[in-house]
């Protein structure tokens, strides 16, 4: 006669077989092979989910670079005045200005260009 064996580990083999549901060959059925395949698979989501802010941070940068290159405004020279200005827009906010908002993002970079004039004729001064 077979024995039933115990309710948490069948519970514990059916959470390993949800994860690695729709894995090939014996990584998707055979349990020890599976529990490994599912913790490698959970490794690469967790980088995965650092990589997404650091991938999504620099096309951001990108686009803002892009935006301030077209109001004949460096990069750095346009965060750098918009941070003594205190105009505490992040840089998702600023991109996103940059598609939707031509307009507004041209104001910030007139303020931004105001500033460094400012700046310049104080130091002269």
């Amino acid at each position: 006669m077979v024995r039933g064996g115990s309710v948490d580990r069948s519970i514990r083999r059916a959470k390993i077989f949800a994860l690695t549901k729709g894995f090939r060959g014996r990584r998707k059925n055979c349990y020890s092979l599976a529990v490994r395949a599912a913790h490698k698979a959970l490794q690469h989501a967790y980088r995965g989910r650092k990589l997404k802010k650091r991938d999504m941070r620099s096309l951001w940068i990108s686009r803002i670079s892009n935006a301030a290159q077209e109001q004949r405004l460096p990069y750095s020279m346009f965060i750098n005045n918009m941070a003594r200005l205190e105009i505490q827009l992040n840089r998702k906010i600023l991109s996103e200005l940059a598609i939707y908002e031509p307009r507004s993002f041209q104001a910030l970079a007139d303020l931004a260009r105001r500033r460094q004039n400012d700046g310049l004729l104080s130091a002269l001064d």
